[in-house]
């Protein structure tokens, strides 16, 4: 994988820790579990957006940018790191937030929005009808008519040159497992823009790597597995292999999403109790409680046997738990 060609700026602590869940491993009799700490990459309390943003906030520079926009839910981790991440740049941030259902105090100024403010950002706050997209579309020709030079940043960050981010982290994790003299049955994370599995995928695909198993927060196993599809492509084309056949690569499952994006299910609630109340390790309930519950569902299975080995990408999003209280 040739990534030095690419502009980059350093915001991630790299590489995070891969750690053993052996009390949780024990309580479920099954595979030996692991988590691979990419809530631990310290800028603006962390999570897996810094990795993408390091190839696009690079871009950025080297476009001469001043000020970031990008978009998000109004809970949005991505929009807190991309407001972390220009904070620490001297780039000025806007993000273009979309209200949602939730109207509780916590939801509306606490968790990743307090954050936000603290770091600087302006938001935009839309309702839910709203493009989110257009609106940031129009704001950046608005600040060029300023003599400004806006960089819009995708959902999530997702895009072939976000992705990248996590084409490098892949190569992260199987130097670790080869270190630790390790194999990983399979990688599961959270897959909701598709981008950070999307990422994963091309990277394991390059270095006959492990499988990678997203669990989708949002819509339904069809749609996602299309959508990482089309991230791990375009991650594939920037590097020069898009000549990499996908067919059956790219695998989600939709079982734990329940009544949709940011609503609270029993599994994300127990997978939230079980990983605090066993190993000390706090989940969020919008992304990493419910990839979390597929990924205990996964060791419950009988698929794989005491001696093998799963391990959870931890995404981040610790912040947001402050931003639903009530899903707990």
């Amino acid at each position: 994988m040739d990534l030095l060609r690419f502009s980059r700026v350093p915001l991630a602590r790299l590489p995070t820790p891969i750690e053993p869940l052996p009390r949780l491993s024990t309580h479920l009799g099954g595979p030996q579990l692991y988590v691979k700490r990419d809530d631990c990459t310290g800028l603006g309390l962390g999570g897996n957006k810094l990795r993408k943003l390091e190839f696009l906030l690079g871009e950025a520079r080297v476009q001469g940018a001043d000020t970031v926009l990008t978009v998000g839910a109004m809970q949005s981790n991505h929009a807190r790191q991309t407001a972390a991440a220009c904070a620490r740049l001297g780039l000025d941030c806007e993000l273009i937030l979309r209200r949602g259902g939730h109207a509780t105090e916590a939801y509306l100024h606490g968790g990743n929005v307090l954050l936000d403010r603290l770091f600087g950002a302006r938001l935009h706050v839309l309702a839910t009808q709203e493009s989110r997209e257009d609106f940031m579309a129009a704001r950046a020709e608005m600040l060029r008519g300023e003599g400004r030079t806006p960089y819009c940043i995708p959902v999530g960050g997702s895009c072939g040159l976000g992705n990248l981010g996590y084409v490098a982290c892949a190569g992260e994790i199987l130097a670790q497992a080869a270190d630790k003299k390790m194999k990983f049955e399979a990688v599961v994370v959270a897959t909701g823009s598709g981008g950070t599995q999307g990422g994963l995928v091309a990277g394991m695909q390059l270095l006959d790597g492990a499988p990678v198993i997203g669990i989708a927060v949002e819509g339904d196993r069809r749609e996602q597995e299309a959508l990482a599809t089309r991230q791990a492509v375009e991650s594939l084309r920037l590097l020069g292999r898009a000549d990499i056949d996908l067919s059956g690569q790219v695998n989600v499952m939709d079982d734990f999403v329940g009544p949709g994006y940011a609503r609270p299910t029993d599994a994300m609630r127990e997978a939230l109790g079980l990983a605090a109340r066993f190993e000390g390790l706090v989940l969020d309930p919008v992304y990493t409680g419910k990839a979390f519950a597929g990924f205990l569902s996964l060791a419950r299975s009988g698929r794989f046997d005491k001696k093998q080995s799963l391990l959870f990408v931890h995404t981040g999003g610790t912040p947001g738990l402050f931003g639903y209280p009530e899903s707990v």
